[in-house]
């Protein structure tokens, strides 16, 4: 590709970080009406030079930006710089007002039909539409008369009985079409045109050019038609799968069908304008398409005779009721309409679906990646349940990451599972997890393999991304792990990440999108001769047996594309940052035997822990919520991260802010080992750096959440959650360490939520400032002995220590039988309590103590203790340190509940 042109000066306008173009653009139009409105009502006033400057610097910025929109667009902002020119401001503010409020999002008092951003341009300006509207990117170099006859015979295709609007925007070239859909996402397709250039005439930003620099290796010349074609398409399909792609050619199409239709829904010939408004209109009603909920809506208005179970359904026993008629004028009556039962009819069954529910289940997959996905209405903790049981067998291992969700534990105790903890590596300053370090992964791994049990081996089990916001590279993890194991089946729990898929950069760190990446290698010559040469170096010439491991450890491996297969499952938690009711959740399935091997097993295990009575409400918004990702997804991901690192800059640049919080950065939440890009934290960077280190790095951190170091303060996470956030502000966060708190944004926070929180920072900071001013000597030394403890003297996070040697399989592995473990404790007198006291002294004595509970505290909320494990002095240390005031598992007024010791105990169970 031909060099970019240069960056421009810093007086010139330009499009900065792409995340943050939509407050630019939003802050420039309202900013803009601002002054216009200022000016039209005082020509003279002695601020009218400074505004009329304002006003065409404010022009200049969007002259950058409107280019890559159809609404208001560019020849919108050229026709205000007309009125301005000319004094008009009166026209500058009326327009500028009609812009302002066609932007999503945007409310204005009074007009109803605005708050939706629905309207539609005329000849000259904007009008308002009730039905949703949507943009469509045509890449194609012609200009002038040709292009604006192109856009006036697709508006003369439209009829009032369009179920959606659109606009059409035209750009010339390869860069400009991915400039337009990272920053526009109004725009829901494509319209390829063979004449297209390489590189854009206009001046970028320089993180927009290192983007662009990263993204695209090159661009085949003109006299390869077809091979810029598809590579425009493939960019496309990258960065936004959810697109939908047109091909408009003026060749023979019957000669290049074959090789462009699998990369776009049609190919047309230039003149066939209706065939492909009807396209563009049916593929917004593709994704727009909820089969259940729609199923839900029409069933709440049918007229029905319940004579069957649940006296809700139909509202009947709440409408007619004396006493209870509030929960329906609270609720609604279409919540009531819409309940009924699974077993009465009018709508598909969750546990045997053949109709509105399959499809909705298929749309889903089709959004989320995967080759098949499954509802569930009692959240994650029942998917991760149902996965473990659909896999796991008594006896198999199971390799799983100790700080996982509880639910892991409980469904591996279920299925018989022996478990095998991997340690994650600790941050103990701030008392929590990271993630699972690779080498951990594969040195466990080939230690079995060395124990002759990696036959033995199931599932491995890890988190993605962990609660803290730790990301896993999970295609990296997938191959390495398959090139020592080549059947090994992967669980990924993301129930913190199903909005990542619908994020072109987040996306390539998602289970399902690895998995499909990696089918793509596994399926290119390239790739096996690639491994071919590595397994040469890995094997021994003449025995053909592995080399020693360390060569294994150190090698970035290849697995076998022959002999590996992919069985990969995503557990989602769609209720946590999807638009869905609580306790909705999904299991995404990526594998490639689930025919063969686990459809009855995985149908035997949904039967087991879904309810025959599921939640209908649940289900519908599922569908919606996925209906709402493919539609906008990925301009509300954008927004969320934008709005996170917003927080991030204002606290690094407010001085009292400063002083007492401190937003941890990927330098603080991941050793220097796992970051090759030494990025501290890369989207505050731009976009660029944040693609360079989820390409490079091993972990990265999700910049949608953002952990603050409150240590400072004196105040530990715990009281500062609720006597200061909750208590005093109504500000609710998830989690908590002795020492920091974690923020999550997600696809509804609003700026508004945003500085509401800068504020509550602020105040709090000057709370602390004017108590420390205050104090006296006495509560000054009190204080900062508090700061010290939360700063300098964290406890040193516990190691998962041991089974006992009663349930372990052997020495040399460290797996243990859980399950039996667990039940030993239903026997009678078969357990006891120990005070911490009394287990510190047997421990000195040289006695094994065991634990006979899951022990947890919150926080961190990772078990310390699980049934079987061997208790020690460190562990017994780290609970004494925590100051948390929920533990599950611990009695205060007995202790720990051990495995019984043969004589009696006054406190058996």
């Amino acid at each position: 590709m031909s060099a970019h042109t240069e960056a421009p000066t810093v007086n010139e306008p330009t499009i900065g970080t792409p995340s943050s173009v939509w407050r630019v653009r939003r802050d420039a139009w309202d900013f803009l009406r601002y002054a216009a409105k200022q000016l039209a009502s005082d020509t003279s006033g002695p601020q009218n030079s400074k505004l009329q400057s304002e006003v065409r610097r404010l022009l200049r910025v969007l002259e950058a930006i409107e280019m890559y929109w159809a609404m208001p667009g560019l020849a919108f902002v050229e026709r205000l710089r007309e009125k301005a020119e000319a004094g008009d401001y009166r026209d500058v503010l009326e327009l500028s007002t009609t812009a302002s409020c066609s932007l999503p999002g945007t409310q204005k008092e009074g007009e109803a039909d605005q708050q939706a951003g629905r309207l539609r341009r005329d000849g000259h300006g904007l009008t308002r539409d009730g039905r949703p509207k949507f943009e469509v990117l045509v890449i194609d170099d012609t200009t002038g008369q040709d292009q604006e006859n192109f856009k006036e015979e697709m508006r003369n295709r439209r009829r009032a009985g369009d179920d959606f609007l659109y606009e059409l925007n035209v750009v010339p070239s390869f860069e400009d079409a991915i400039v337009a859909i990272l920053l526009n996402p109004d725009i829901q397709a494509c319209i390829i045109r063979p004449g297209f250039k390489s590189t854009t005439s206009r001046r970028l930003g320089r993180d927009l050019l290192k983007f662009l620099d990263s993204f695209i290796d090159g661009v085949p010349d003109e006299a390869q038609p077809v091979r810029r074609i598809l590579t425009l398409a493939e960019r496309l399909a990258d960065l936004r799968p959810e697109l939908d792609l047109y091909l408009m050619a003026g060749v023979s199409i019957e000669r290049v069908a074959g090789a462009l239709t699998q990369r776009f829904s049609r190919i047309f010939r230039k003149d066939d304008t209706l065939e492909l408004h009807l396209s563009l209109l049916a593929g917004i009603a593709a994704r727009h398409d909820t089969p259940f909920f729609t199923a839900v809506q029409h069933h709440s208005r049918k007229p029905t005779g319940v004579f069957h179970a649940l006296p809700i359904s139909r509202g009947s026993s709440v409408v007619n009721s004396k006493w209870i008629q509030d929960m329906g004028e609270f609720y609604g009556l279409n919540l009531l309409l819409a309940e009924t039962s699974a077993t009465s009819g009018g709508l598909d069954s969750l546990l045997d679906p053949h109709g509105s529910i399959k499809e909705a289940q298929t749309l889903a997959a089709r959004a989320f990646g995967s080759k098949k996905t499954f509802f569930v209405t009692n959240g994650t903790s029942t998917a991760n349940k149902i996965v473990h049981q659909s896999i796991v067998a008594p006896g198999d291992v199971v390799l799983v990451d100790r700080n996982c969700h509880k639910s892991h534990h409980y469904a591996l105790v279920l299925a018989g599972a022996r478990v095998a903890y991997l340690e994650a590596y600790p941050l103990d300053k701030h008392s929590f997890y990271g993630a699972v370090p690779l080498e951990n992964i594969k040195k466990m791994l080939l230690d079995y393999r060395s124990a002759g049990r990696l036959d033995e081996v199931k599932m491995i089990a890890l988190t993605n991304c962990t609660f803290d916001g730790i990301v896993y590279d999970a295609e990296r993890v997938m191959a390495e792990c398959l090139a020592i194991k080549p059947d090994l089946v992967f669980l990924w729990d993301e129930a913190w990440f199903a909005f990542a898929g619908f994020h072109p950069i987040y996306r390539r760190r998602t289970a399902m999108a690895a998995a499909r990446k990696l089918e793509n290698d596994f399926n290119d010559p390239a790739y096996a001769q690639r491994h071919a040469s590595q397994a040469r170096v890995l094997h021994d010439p003449v025995t053909r047996q592995p080399v020693g491991d360390e060569q294994w450890l150190k090698t970035r491996l290849l697995p076998d594309p022959a002999r590996t297969r992919l069985r990969v499952y995503a557990t989602q938690s769609t209720h946590k940052t999807l638009t869905a009711l609580r306790q909705g959740s999904m299991i995404h399935v990526f594998d490639q035997d689930y025919g063969n091997l686990n459809e009855e097993a995985f149908r035997e295990a949904y039967m087991t822990h879904t309810s025959t009575s599921p939640n209908y409400q649940i289900l519908a918004s599922l569908d919606i919520g996925r209906r709402q990702a493919e539609l906008e997804g990925y301009e509300l991901v954008q927004k969320q991260t934008d709005l996170a690192v917003s927080v991030s800059q204002a606290i690094a640049q407010h001085p009292l802010l400063r002083k007492y919080f401190r937003i941890l950065s990927g330098t603080d939440l991941i050793p220097e080992a796992y970051r090759q890009s030494r990025v501290p934290s890369p989207l505050r960077e731009g976009l660029a750096a944040m693609e360079e280190a989820w390409r490079l790095d091993e972990f990265v951190v999700d910049p949608s959440r953002f952990t603050l170091d409150i240590g400072r303060t004196g105040v530990d996470g715990d009281t500062f959650k609720h006597k200061y956030l909750m208590n005093e502000f109504g500000i609710q966060v998830n989690k908590t360490s002795r020492n920091t708190v974690l923020f999550m944004t997600n696809i509804g926070t609003s700026r508004s939520a945003v500085a509401y929180l800068i504020e509550v920072l602020v105040k709090l900071a000057r709370t602390f400032e004017e108590s420390t001013t205050e104090m006296s000597t006495r509560a000054r030394k009190s204080w900062e002995g508090q700061v010290e403890a939360l700063t300098m003297q964290p406890p040193p996070l516990p190691d998962f220590s041991h089974f006992a040697d009663r349930y372990r399989t052997t020495p040399s592995t460290p797996d243990g039988d859980i399950r039996t473990a667990y039940f030993d404790t239903y026997k009678q007198d078969g357990t006891a309590y120990r005070t911490p006291a009394q287990l510190r002294q047997q421990i000195a004595a040289g006695k094994e103590v065991v634990s006979a509970s899951f022990v947890t505290p919150y926080p961190p909320g990772f078990p310390v203790l699980v049934p079987g494990q061997v208790i020690t002095q460190g562990i017994l240390d780290y609970m004494t340190a925590l100051d948390t005031r929920e533990i599950h598992g611990y009695n205060p007024d007995f202790g720990f509940r051990v495995m019984a010791e043969p004589e009696a105990d006054q406190h058996g169970a």
